[in-house]
């Protein structure tokens, strides 16, 4: 038990380590950003597209911080503004598909998948959830009332020190939150292995991957990212690919689950404060992920069949 103990440690620390350098850089930058006219810039830029999907222009603000920081930071400018329940849920919505892109994106293609892909399937699915959205609701005018807390004070950051400071803090923060979860997960799923637990645990979770067109061998990788997250389920993808052969397909279709739907518990509760009802946004994350996942699953065996047939073809000609 104690040599599985260490070799979990040290794959841990190695996925840590290997996730690290992508965090830590791509968050100081960000950070720096966010108090440049950078961040200004981009608001302006989007604040045109917002009345096509049913929000003021100020609701550019949280879109802007949630993708390029993370969701806290969203909510936080979110609880400043004065928004109807419609806007609110929107953007919960829009949020809880795409956030936190830069980093997530750079995880994604340490796993070895391309970024535009990601991007195109996140900031999509924002975007049309969003649409959709204030297409069929026709409600939730009523100005929001924020539960739980409220909004917090705006302390204006100033000078290159304090934000170089404030960026490093976050980059060692989210280093440190990373490793607080993987180590103990690459430690279970490594005590998982040497037990044989986790043959057990794949065949419990085939229904579910089989819906998805997925082999059994991805499903630690499904629930790590579903219970922790995306960059956390990219840790695990990590070592699966190393040690499972993990195909290429089945990484493409974990990945497109993952990035509609992750840290379900988290990203569901984190979005309380804003008062709106948790279990719709819980709901249209899940279903859109297994709708989404089953139909790029479809088309992609079926090209994979016309492709086989076409070269059966060939070959007998």
């Amino acid at each position: 038990m104690l040599t599985t103990l260490k070799k979990g440690l040290k794959v841990g620390l190695m996925t840590t380590w290997t996730l690290g350098k992508i965090i830590f850089p791509i968050t100081l930058i960000v950070t720096i950003l966010s108090h440049t006219p950078v961040m200004d810039w981009l608001v302006r830029l989007l604040a045109p597209l917002m009345s096509v999907i049913g929000l003021s222009g100020e609701a550019a603000i949280p879109l802007v911080l949630g993708n390029v920081l993370n969701l806290y930071a969203a909510i936080g400018a979110i609880l400043t503004m004065e928004l109807t329940v419609k806007e609110v849920f929107i953007l919960a919505v829009m949020l809880s598909f795409s956030h936190n892109l830069f980093v997530e994106s750079a995880v994604a293609k340490q796993v070895g998948l391309k970024v535009w892909v990601v991007l195109l399937v996140r900031i999509g699915l924002a975007l049309a959830s969003a649409w959709v959205i204030h297409l069929v609701w026709q409600g939730g005018g009523e100005t929001a009332t924020y539960g739980l807390v409220s909004g917090p004070s705006q302390e204006e950051i100033t000078g290159m020190g304090p934000i170089l400071l404030q960026g490093m803090e976050s980059a060692v923060l989210g280093i440190v939150q990373l490793a607080a979860i993987v180590i103990p997960i690459m430690i279970f799923v490594q005590v998982m292995k040497d037990l044989k637990w986790l043959d057990v645990f794949s065949k419990w979770m085939r229904p579910f991957t089989k819906v998805l067109g997925v082999n059994e061998n991805t499903s630690t990788t499904l629930a790590s990212g579903l219970a922790f997250g995306l960059a956390y389920g990219a840790g695990v993808m990590i070592q699966a690919v190393k040690e499972d052969g993990v195909k290429k397909k089945d990484l493409y279709l974990v990945f497109i689950f993952l990035v509609a739907c992750h840290a379900v518990v988290e990203d569901t509760l984190i979005f309380a404060p804003l008062g709106i009802p948790l279990w719709p946004l819980l709901l249209i994350r899940l279903v859109t992920a297994i709708l989404l996942t089953v139909t790029v699953a479809f088309i992609w065996n079926r090209i994979e069949k016309k492709e086989a047939s076409n070269e059966a073809y060939s070959e007998n000609v």
